[in-house]
Parts: C-alpha cells; structure tokens; sequence
C-alpha cells in the first residue's frame, strides 16, 4: 500500500504536509491494522473527515481542533446510524493517536470529543427460524457443482457459525478428517483459529462438494471457488465476499423467503437454533469465536418468539 492507493486527489491537508507526515499516515493504515476490511472503513473515514475539513477552512493538520471533529460528528448523527459514527470518530481518534505518537501532531483533536450514545441489547442482523433455514437448504439444486458449492458454503456459515470472511479464507487442507468425523479449520478475526467438528448434514453437504468438485488432490487451493463462466467449472479463486452476498440473495428469493437475509444472517441463525435446542451462551461464545458473551446474546433471538406471544394477547 502507498500513496497511489488513494485516489490522485489526496486531501489537501495530507498534500501539503511534509513527506515524513505522509509516510505516517500511510504507515497508521499498513503497520497498525492488519484486517483489510477495517482497514477499507479506516481509510474513507479519514480522507472523508479531513475533506470536510479542507471545505471549512482547515487545510493542515496543524489548525484542526477539537471543534472540527465535533462538528463533523454532529453532522454526521443527521445521515448516519449511532454505531457508524461511533466507528468512524474511533478511526479518526486512533489515527490521531498515531500522528502524535509520531510527532506529526501535538494533540489529538478528537481525544476529548463523545460520540453518540448507543446501546443495544438485540442485534439487527436478519435471523431465519429453524424451519426457514430448512427451506432454503432444500430448495438448493444440487445438480450441478455451483448448487453444491452453495449449499455448503451456507451449510458453514450456519453449523459453525462462521463469518464470511473466515468461510471464503478457507483452503480445502481446511477441511479434514479426525476421529472418523469431518472437521474444519475457521481462521476468525484477530488471526484467531478455530477447529470445529462438522454436524452430520454440514458433513454431507463438503463431502458432496468437494467430491464433485475434485479438489481432494489441491489442499492449499480455495474451498470455495469462482465459477467459470459458460463451462461450469471452477476458477482456482476464492469466491469473493460481494459475491456470496449476491448468491445468498439469489437462494433465498428462489426459495421463497421473504426475509431480507446476507451473509451474517446465518452467524444469527445458528446460534439462536443452538440456544433454542439446550446450547449454553458460554459454548456458543466459544464456537463463534466471541471474546465476550454480550456480543454471542446480540445474536440470541429466543425472545423474540415471547416477544411474538406477548403481542398477540392484545385482543382488540
């Protein structure tokens, strides 16, 4: 990553600094932060903030000052969810950090300014029920390598509660077999491993992939994979993000599910059937890769079936 990476028209207060204080910001985004896509949100966080900046008549690192970040903030709350500001005033304050650790900055500006408040105790993300999970399982073609590729890959996601990024990371040496039962190797966030044994139908579901697919002989090669266009064929590369996002759109509209699923739906759907069925928060953290349990009870929606009951009782 260097400069080049931004687009040509760099933020006026980054084109006039001294190429010392470039080098620094350039180094914030490739020596702190590892996961590319915080590194992505970072990013357009700071070149967006320091261009409304610029418009306002702070044109250097130097002049900008705490009132600026708050101003930038408070316009913020009008166009953007409490958690989107929260995250992008967070990237601006840690990038401040770095300048002044890096003797680019004095102060940080955005050390004394609060963000909005926000507090959730359920999460957002779109859950099917048991049986809505099942219809979409189903409803999958398996006659050819693109349906079994699908399959699986929403298998993963919903047996081990795996995110995106981990489930299209994986290689098929991820895949192996122990104690006469099929596991796989999820590598999560913060360089984290996970090794989990496979439920029966998500065993099913990688034997018949990989199998059809003839990967067994290629263990360092993407699971799951592109598809070549026209010969139904896979490509030797990883199936990107967007990409399964669109095909989970395809499955559950094909399937005729109304919910407005993506790719972390079935992280939630997982783990609330889990809880459902006996499962403790404790394991459940573990499995999901949680290094708090308040994060594992944001995908637990088994009171929303109570939630459901309670309102039917108003007879009007």
């Amino acid at each position: 990553m260097n400069e080049l990476a931004f687009s040509s028209g760099l933020p006026v207060a980054l084109a006039s600094a001294r190429p010392h204080a470039r080098l620094k910001f350039l180094e914030f985004f490739t020596a702190q932060i590892r996961n590319p896509n915080t590194r992505r949100s970072y990013v357009k966080a700071a070149v967006e903030f320091l261009a409304w900046c610029e418009v306002r008549g702070a044109r250097s690192l130097e002049v900008i000052m705490p009132i600026h970040v708050a101003g930038w903030v408070e316009e913020m709350t009008s166009t953007h969810s409490a958690p989107t500001v929260k995250q992008r005033l967070a990237a601006v304050r840690h990038l401040f950090d770095w300048l002044v650790t890096g003797h680019i900055m004095q102060t940080n500006p955005a050390h004394s300014v609060r963000g909005p408040k926000h507090s959730r105790r359920r999460g957002k993300t779109p859950v099917l029920s048991p049986e809505e999970a099942r219809q979409l399982l189903d409803s999958i073609p398996t006659d050819t390598l693109i349906g079994k590729r699908d399959r699986a890959l929403i298998g993963l996601m919903t047996y081990t509660f795996a995110r995106i990024g981990a489930a299209t990371g994986m290689e098929i040496r991820d895949v192996y077999a122990q104690n006469r039962r099929l596991w796989v190797r999820l590598h999560e966030k913060g360089g984290k491993q996970v090794e989990l044994p496979c439920h029966h139908s998500l065993e099913a579901y990688l034997d018949e992939y990989i199998d059809a697919a003839g990967l067994k002989d290629t263990p360092r090669a993407p699971l799951f994979q592109t598809i070549r266009r026209g010969t139904g064929r896979l490509s030797g590369n990883a199936l990107p993000q967007a990409n399964a996002y669109a095909m989970v759109q395809r499955r559950t509209i094909a399937a005729g599910i109304t919910t407005a699923v993506c790719n972390h739906t079935f992280r939630a759907t997982g783990i609330t059937a889990y809880l459902k069925n006996g499962g403790t928060l404790e394991k459940a953290a573990n499995m999901a890769n949680h290094s708090s349990i308040r994060t594992t009870q944001l995908y637990d929606r088994r009171s929303d079936d109570l939630n459901l009951d309670e309102v039917e009782r108003i007879l009007i």
